[in-house]
């Protein structure tokens, strides 16, 4: 019988890619593997203990917190500011981010920017939901790190990963040099090695889109949407549309199988809505090591400038030959999407 790898022996076999960290990000995958299988723990019995519903509160984006959001931002901050690498923590439900100036952590280089509970909407009907972090290198190099160190471009990024807590819950991640996902054995409470060098097909036959808003997005979206219906057996259309709404959920099922996720500019929200740094960057980052592409419809989102903390982007991420037809739509439909060009469309509420 073959004993599988643990996510623990798998980082320290990997710990010579990475000379200059000295074992410091091995132990910070680690720290953050600790905290994913807290918050797996809460998540399997959410519908036993108080912990579904709202927590009464709003974060950053004006978005009512599940108790679980919550409940997940705190552990994972918990088990960064323990862990002694991290010298500042960005979360998806804090204003600002949160500076570690502990004496275990005075010489941490790392900074790590996660959404705790991405999809957590979907918590109180028993839908996958998830985890998104990245980490970078702070560059500084003297006094307390600051905001500088943290709106760095993703391609900067150290590693970035996912925990999907579903069926089964698994830990995706990538140092840059391909991709991996290991699946919580719970039997035993490890993370084992259950998807080695994972590669998204180059095309794909799913779409994931939310299609309620058709008639809000750009001529580009539109146009690429009628596509994937469209009847071709060359191209194996029409396309199977599928959407979770829960990011982790639907790349994670892409990443598999083929396909595109696209969350666009609307009327309401003329720069994207989801979040550059906690979402759009470590996903896409994982996703390009996996062979597949990631646009904000016109431009790499790794290429993107980070301005803001909060930024908020379009995506289009996936399959790379589905991904580059969904830029030439908006190349040639929506070759300037602004506020202006919903003039007279009222997003739905």
């Amino acid at each position: 019988m073959k004993i599988a790898k643990t996510l623990g022996q798998f980082i320290i076999e990997k710990q010579a890619d990475f000379p200059y960290a000295k074992g410091e990000l091995s132990r910070l995958l680690r720290d953050i593997g600790i905290a994913a299988k807290i918050v797996n723990r809460e998540v399997n019995k959410a519908g036993l203990a108080d912990i579904l519903g709202e927590a009464g509160t709003t974060n950053i984006q004006g978005e009512g917190q599940k108790k679980l959001d919550v409940y997940a931002n705190e552990q994972f901050i918990s088990a960064l500011k323990h862990g002694g690498v991290c010298c500042i923590v960005a979360s998806e439900e804090n204003d600002e981010y949160i500076p570690i100036e502990s004496d275990v952590s005075k010489d941490a280089k790392y900074i790590v920017a996660m959404d705790p509970l991405d999809g957590s909407s979907n918590i109180d009907v028993n839908v996958a939901v998830g985890t998104i972090f990245s980490i970078y290198r702070r560059k500084s190099t003297t006094g307390k790190a600051s905001i500088d160190d943290v709106l760095q471009n993703g391609t900067e990024q150290v590693a970035a990963g996912y925990v999907i807590y579903g069926s089964s819950t698994m830990l995706v991640y990538t140092t840059g040099k391909g991709v991996n996902g290991f699946t919580l054995d719970p039997s035993i409470g490890e993370f084992c090695l259950s998807h080695p060098d994972m590669r998204i097909p180059k095309d794909g036959t799913i779409y994931s889109i939310n299609e309620g808003y058709y008639s809000h997005f750009p001529d580009g979206v539109k146009k690429y949407i009628k596509y994937c219906q469209v009847e071709d057996q060359k191209t194996n259309r029409p396309y199977t549309s599928r959407y979770i709404g829960s990011m982790v959920a639907d790349i994670h099922r892409n990443l598999i199988k083929g396909g595109i996720f696209i969350y666009p500019v609307t009327a309401g929200a003329p720069n994207g809505k989801l979040r550059l740094v906690y979402e759009c960057n470590p996903m896409a980052f994982i996703v390009e090591q996996a062979g597949g592409l990631a646009s904000n419809g016109y431009r790499r989102i790794l290429g993107l400038d980070v301005t803001e903390l909060h930024q908020r982007s379009a995506i289009f991420i996936g399959s790379e030959n589905m991904v580059k037809k969904a830029e030439e739509m908006m190349a040639c439909f929506s070759p300037q999407v602004t506020k202006k060009s919903f003039e007279g469309v009222v997003e739905l509420q």
